[in-house]
């Protein structure tokens, strides 16, 4: 049977007892339960190896921790500033809050440190250089994000990656919600830049600095784990070292710029293709005859689809209190062109009815028209408008012929010599009855024939001014979503 020596369990217990004191005390008790739990097992060890020998690991885990106090910065001299290494890696973009102003990302994020109370020489324990150590029995840098708005979310990660030299290696998934200026004036072609900054929350500049791990080219290039599936592009992660002070005392602190591009593929197909096919349809509506009353009906019926397509699309839309997109602007204007499409049409349709007036076309209104306003239009045949009178005068001369032919006819059956007065008389009288309705018709049709030819030209004079107002608004919008751009990308680091 093995003699156990109680004196050489003093040590053992001594470290177990220390240990428990140090990682216990400021967490709480799942956290206080699973230290305890582990440092047992390793009590358990070592009263073990005093029957046989330890690992090399696990007498350097007790070298480590006998005697280390994680409540103070781990530097030998106070004027010693303790540097902080910080990388992230942007997984994927879980949201984007134009209403809140928010951006819920989930990044990978790596810290490094060196702490000078965790150092060893290799060759006193088997050329170990490297061990995992619990991340609540080491000191930790208070490193947060000061654009915080929620509680992180992030799976536990216990250990932490120690090497000889005292460097501490923290690695860990993080999903962050974080506040944003989101400038959605060029939706849906929007490049939006948000930034995550890290400082330390209490210690100025000469305890805790802050430093990029990598270098700006190799962070710009780093997207080899981005998830570039949903509707945002990554473009780079750019980061920038800032010092500010705070109440005389100067602080650190790095911002890492996430430059993210909307894709605008399912907007343009699903917003703005659908306007502009209702608009076009609009502009074709102007082929339909002045005098045709389809042509009211016809804009009625664009005019409330566009209004039911705009209660549709009203949720696609992003809602925010700091300014209007262009999206919205452009909405607002096409239903404007709309209207004044109607009034146009409206107008026309109220000219072409006073040919039934039978009131001569005031001479200002003719020479304005048909002079001046032909002129401009560059219509040289103003012929080319009595087609609709010529059909109309062709049936009334038919209708005429024939009554004067039925006329005929009864004449030359009655044909006999008549020689009563008043039979010559009464055929006298029909003739010039029958002359006399002509005459009326004819003086009829240049009436309805010269509003026509107004109304046509006035109605060709609209139509080119509405053409002229549609392109030059797609232009100067086209413009301007072009030069939001340019200049969205000249303000971006």
């Amino acid at each position: 049977m093995v003699e156990i020596k109680w004196s050489n369990l003093a040590q053992p217990l001594l470290c177990l007892t220390h240990r428990i004191n140090m990682c216990v005390t400021k967490h709480d008790n799942n956290v206080g339960k699973t230290v305890i739990l582990v440092l047992l097992c390793v009590a358990v060890q070592e009263m073990d190896g005093l029957m046989s020998p330890l690992p090399a690991h696990v007498n350097l885990s007790l070298h480590l921790m006998t005697n280390y106090n994680k409540g103070l910065r781990p530097v030998k001299s106070l004027s010693t500033t303790t540097t902080v290494y910080i990388d992230i890696i942007l997984y994927a973009i879980l949201g984007v809050d134009e209403k809140n102003q928010m951006l819920t990302t989930y990044i990978w994020y790596n810290q490094s440190w060196v702490d000078e109370f965790l150092t060893w020489d290799p060759n006193d324990f088997e050329n170990v250089t490297q061990i995992s150590l619990p991340t609540a029995c080491i000191w930790n840098p208070d490193i947060f994000v000061i654009e915080f708005v929620d509680a992180e979310k992030s799976p536990d990660i216990p250990y932490v990656y120690l090497n000889h030299e005292g460097r501490v290696f923290n690695n860990k998934p993080i999903q962050i919600v974080t506040s944003c200026s989101l400038n959605i004036y060029y939706f849906p072609f929007d490049i939006q830049n948000c930034t995550l900054t890290f400082t330390s929350w209490i210690h100025p500049l000469e305890d805790i600095n802050v430093s990029v791990w990598k270098t700006q080219e190799e962070m710009k290039k780093d997207k080899r784990i981005f998830k570039n599936e949903g509707e945002w592009e990554l473009l780079y992660v750019l980061p920038q070292y800032n010092e500010f002070k705070e109440m005389e005392e100067s602080y650190g602190e790095i911002k890492f710029h996430v430059i993210i591009k909307r894709r605008p593929l399912f907007y343009v197909a699903n917003l703005m293709l659908p306007s502009m096919f209702l608009m076009v349809m609009d502009l074709i509506g102007y082929y339909l005859p002045p005098e045709c009353g389809e042509r009211i009906s016809f804009k009625i019926t664009l005019l409330l689809g566009y209004s039911v397509f705009l209660i549709i699309v009203s949720d696609t839309l992003p809602a925010t209190s700091t300014g209007t997109p262009l999206i919205a602007v452009y909405f607002v204007v096409c239903m404007a062109l709309l209207v004044i499409s109607l009034s146009e049409s409206i107008f026309v349709v109220r000219m072409v009815e006073k040919r039934n007036l039978h009131s001569q076309v005031p001479e200002w209104l003719r020479k304005l028209v048909m002079e001046k306003i032909r002129f401009f239009l560059c219509i040289r045949n103003p012929n080319q408008f009595d087609e609709s009178c010529a059909g109309s005068s062709t049936v009334s001369w038919q209708v005429d012929h024939s009554y004067t032919g039925e006329d005929d006819k009864r004449s030359s059956v009655h044909n006999q010599p008549l020689r009563e007065s008043h039979a010559i008389l009464e055929k006298i009288l029909r003739e010039v009855a029958s002359l006399r309705n002509q005459l009326e018709k004819h003086e009829d049709l240049a009436i309805v024939k010269q509003w026509l030819q107004v109304v046509y030209v006035l109605d060709t004079l609209l139509f080119r001014l509405y053409l002229l107002a549609f392109f030059a608004y797609v232009v100067s919008l086209s413009v301007l979503w072009s030069h939001g751009l340019n200049s969205n990308l000249d303000t971006i680091p």
